[in-house]
């Protein structure tokens, strides 16, 4: 498989490199995991850093930027672990203050985490761009804002496009919007906007297909509790992984029952790093361990004690490990010819003891 990717430009954040041949770039999502507490935010933040992420994510918005305070039929949630709040009720209760988020970043930063956020609306991305984050994320429920796409893409910085619910054609409409506006930057995000959602429904193999269609990096936006999932991810080239993370879900939030505890994320992380170095690179070569094994191959033996002029048959000569004697493919090569000098049993075959070898120059 051709892995190479048609990029125009290198991609990174804060200068660490994404895509094939780099780390999974692996991104905590803070999310309402808060509960409300700025003290509660600033020791998720640490537990991340511990637990093995490069970045956290926050996400910037209020419940009016998002739907409005409405008790109509169209703004109840159904179907879902919120059932029966109102849009305004959930996004009062899950949404981060905006004056945390400078701080937030500042917190994360002195730890070495990456720290960027979820835009829901132009004022969010001027309010980001003033924070100086590096990159931005666009929900998979934004995908189709194409302004909002635009607005973000102009920053010119990275653009992190979840694809939840979203038709090929749709992501295809939000990678174009993003290069018209001037920015080929584009990382998506495969993911199921489920919560949680359950492995069936996952359809990881859409990855090396969209790493094709789209001629840029892919990674998964992972709302399930498997850990198997994003390290199958990882192994068919996701290059991001984003996850949802907790101290506990035993706490009350509109979010812990599909995020990851510390412990968890600790695995996570651990299982990807070794999925990637098991991964390593396209090799037919034996590994320096491998070169230590070569010795117990097979190869033609004596195995019987043969006098001097004997034939060489299938009853004295046999294919056996270890590898001192000539490789098994010479057998029909062997057979049938003469022993140039007596050999006792167990005595590794080589040309010099079959007469007339001298003459193929096989000495």
């Amino acid at each position: 498989m051709d892995l190479a990717l048609p990029m125009t430009l290198p991609l990174a954040i804060n200068g660490r490199s994404i895509g094939l041949g780099h780390p999974a770039y692996i991104i905590a999502e803070l999310s309402a995991n808060h509960g409300g507490s700025f003290d509660r935010a600033v020791e998720t933040i640490r537990a991340m850093k511990e637990s093995g992420a490069d970045a956290v994510k926050l996400q910037t918005y209020t419940a009016d930027t998002l739907t409005l305070k409405s008790d109509r039929e169209e703004f109840r949630i159904k179907g879902t672990i919120w059932e029966g709040k109102t849009l305004h009720e959930l996004y009062g209760e899950a949404f981060t203050p905006w004056e945390w988020q400078p701080k937030l970043k500042k917190e994360a930063e002195k730890i070495g985490l990456d720290c960027f956020s979820t835009p829901f609306d132009a004022t969010a991305v001027d309010f980001l761009e003033k924070m100086s984050v590096p990159a931005y994320k666009i929900a998979s429920f934004e995908i189709t804002d194409l302004p909002l796409i635009a607005c973000a893409a102009r920053r010119g910085k990275p653009l992190i496009l979840s694809t939840g619910m979203a038709s090929a054609e749709e992501i295809q409409e939000a990678v174009e919007c993003a290069r018209n506006a001037g920015n080929d930057r584009i990382i998506l995000l495969k993911c199921t906007s489920a919560y949680p959602a359950e492995p069936e429904e996952m359809n990881l193999r859409t990855i090396p297909d969209m790493r094709e269609r789209f001629g840029v990096p892919i990674g998964l936006s992972d709302h399930s509790l498997e850990l198997a999932v994003p390290i199958a991810a990882v192994a068919l080239g996701a290059c991001v992984i984003e996850k949802h993370f907790c101290l506990s879900r035993r706490e009350p939030g509109p979010d812990t029952a599909f995020s990851l505890e510390p412990k968890e994320f600790r695995q996570m992380v651990d299982a990807v790093r070794l999925t990637e170095r098991a991964l390593g690179i396209v090799s037919y070569k034996p590994s320096e361990k491998e070169q230590e094994s070569k010795k117990f191959r097979r190869s033609l033996f004596v195995v019987e004690n043969i006098a001097k002029g004997e034939n060489f048959t299938e009853r004295n000569v046999r294919s056996i490990r270890p590898s001192d004697g000539l490789p098994p493919k010479e057998l029909p090569n062997v057979l049938g010819k003469h022993a140039k000098c007596a050999m006792e049993r167990g005595t590794p075959l080589s040309w010099k003891m079959i007469e007339g070898e001298e003459r193929n120059g096989r000495e």
